[in-house]
C-alpha cells in the first residue's frame, strides 16, 4: 500500500512539474525549434534583458503589483477589523458580498471595470489598471486576516487601554503584532494574483500600457519565443527562493519555539 501511495504521489509530482523542467530545459536551447536540441547557450537570456518592451512590461507589472498589494493590504486589513466588530448576521451578509469577486468569472469581473471605467470618464491606462488589481486583491487579505483575528484573545484591546494606552496604540503595539503573519499571507497573496493576472488586465488596461501577461500573450501570437522560456525560468526561480526563505523562517521559528518548551523545568 506504502508503494501504491509513494506512486501515486510520484505521478502526480511529475504531472505538475515536468512541464516546468521542460521549459527551463529549453530556455537553454541554442535552437528556436522545440522539435530539436541545438545544443546550451545562454543567448536568449541575453537577448530578454536588451528587450524593451518585456522589460517596460516587467517595470509595469512589479510597480502594479506592488502598489496593489500595498493598497489593499491596508484595505482589506481595516476591512476585516470592521467584519469582525460586527454582528453576525451582517458580517455574514458583508463577506459573502466581499467573496463575489473571487467567486465571479474574471471575464465578467474585467468587462464590468471597463464599462464602469466608461460611464465614469476615465482613461483607461495604468491608473484603471491599479484599481481593478485592488479590487480582486481586498477580498484575498481580508480571508488571510479574518482567521488570525479570530484566534485574538478579546480582551487584548481593554487590557491595553486599561494600561494607559490609546486605541491607536493599543492597535499598532498589541494588535497588529499578532495578526501580521495573517497581514503578511494576504500581501503575498495579493501580489501573487496581480502578478498572474490577465483576464481582467486586459479589459482594463489602455494603449502603451501592459503587463507581462499580456505582453506575453501578444508575442505568442506571433509564436513561442525562447525568451519567453527564459523569462518564465526567471519568474520561477524566484518564486522556487521566496518559498525556500518563507519555509526556512517557519522552521526556524518553530525550532526556537520548540527549544523554549523544551527548556522549561517543571517545578515538584
Amino acid at each position: 500500500m506504502k508503494k501504491l501511495r509513494k506512486l501515486y504521489i510520484g505521478l502526480i509530482m511529475a504531472f505538475l512539474y515536468a512541464p516546468i523542467v521542460l521549459l527551463i530545459l529549453y530556455s537553454f536551447n541554442d535552437s528556436k525549434s522545440r522539435a530539436n536540441w541545438g545544443g546550451f547557450t545562454l543567448r536568449w537570456y541575453q537577448e530578454l534583458l536588451s528587450d524593451s518592451a518585456i522589460l517596460s512590461a516587467l517595470s509595469t507589472t512589479l510597480s502594479i503589483g506592488l502598489l496593489a498589494a500595498a493598497l489593499s493590504t491596508v484595505l482589506g486589513t481595516v476591512g476585516a477589523i470592521a467584519l469582525f466588530q460586527m454582528r453576525r448576521a451582517p458580517r455574514q451578509a458583508l463577506l459573502s458580498v466581499v467573496n463575489l469577486p473571487m467567486l465571479n468569472s474574471e471575464v465578467v469581473t474585467g468587462v464590468s471595470l471597463m464599462l464602469l471605467f466608461a460611464m465614469a470618464h476615465v482613461q483607461l491606462g495604468y491608473l484603471t489598471l491599479l484599481l481593478a488589481h485592488i479590487s480582486f486583491c481586498v477580498p484575498y487579505v481580508v480571508l488571510s486576516v479574518l482567521p488570525r483575528l479570530r484566534q485574538l484573545d478579546p480582551n487584548l484591546a481593554e487590557a491595553a487601554q486599561d494600561l494607559g494606552a490609546t486605541p491607536l496604540q493599543g492597535f499598532f503595539k498589541v494588535i497588529l503584532p499578532d495578526i501580521m503573519p495573517g497581514v503578511f499571507s494576504g500581501f503575498v497573496m495579493a501580489l501573487t494574483m496581480s502578478i498572474d493576472d490577465f483576464v481582467v488586465s486586459f479589459f482594463t488596461t489602455g494603449s502603451g500600457v501592459s503587463n507581462l501577461s499580456i505582453t506575453i500573450y501578444t508575442m505568442a501570437k506571433r509564436g513561442i519565443s525562447p525568451k519567453i522560456n527564459a523569462l518564465s525560468t526567471i519568474i520561477f526561480g524566484c518564486v522556487f527562493i521566496l518559498l525556500i526563505g518563507l519555509n526556512l523562517r517557519d522552521f526556524k521559528k518553530d525550532g526556537r519555539s520548540k527549544g523554549k518548551i523544551d527548556n522549561v523545568r517543571i517545578p515538584y
